[in-house]
């Protein structure tokens, strides 16, 4: 619903968006005669949308009611990637690899400061550390 390209395939479709199709919008309206018409762009909002899709529906960051696990959805081309996550005084650095060119981690191995976690999730805290998560896909 983000990707600008969906509403700008098709002349129609462009005429009815009627913003830039190559930039993200704050806002698809949605409401009688300006439904799918695109609004804010090029406003910092569009971009906070953007990240957060790469992080957390991309990259696979899920961090919900204090755990943190990985669910990435990427190319079976990319060999892996990392992220460094700061939870307040925490730090967690991530590394995804990928050896098998996977698209996504359903039988994935994750590993927590060298240790291998069979829930493939670990409860975040505000301890002043330094944290390694190790995904293989």
């Amino acid at each position: 619903m983000i990707n600008p390209i969906e509403h700008s395939r098709t002349k129609e479709a462009a005429r009815k968006y009627k913003v830039e199709p190559y930039v993200i919008a704050a806002d698809v309206y949605g409401a009688n005669n300006l439904a799918g018409r695109g609004g804010w762009t090029w406003y910092t909002g569009s971009s906070s949308w953007f990240c957060k899709a790469g992080l957390e529906d991309i990259l696979g960051l899920k961090v919900e009611a204090g755990m943190l696990r990985i669910e990435p959805c990427i190319s079976s081309k990319w060999e892996g990637y990392s992220i460094r996550y700061r939870y307040k005084s925490s730090i967690y650095n991530i590394n995804v690899k990928n050896p098998d060119g996977k698209c996504t981690g359903e039988n994935q191995k994750f590993y927590f400061n060298g240790r291998e976690i069979e829930e493939k999730q670990i409860k975040i805290e505000d301890n002043n550390s330094i944290n390694e998560i190790e995904v293989i896909l």
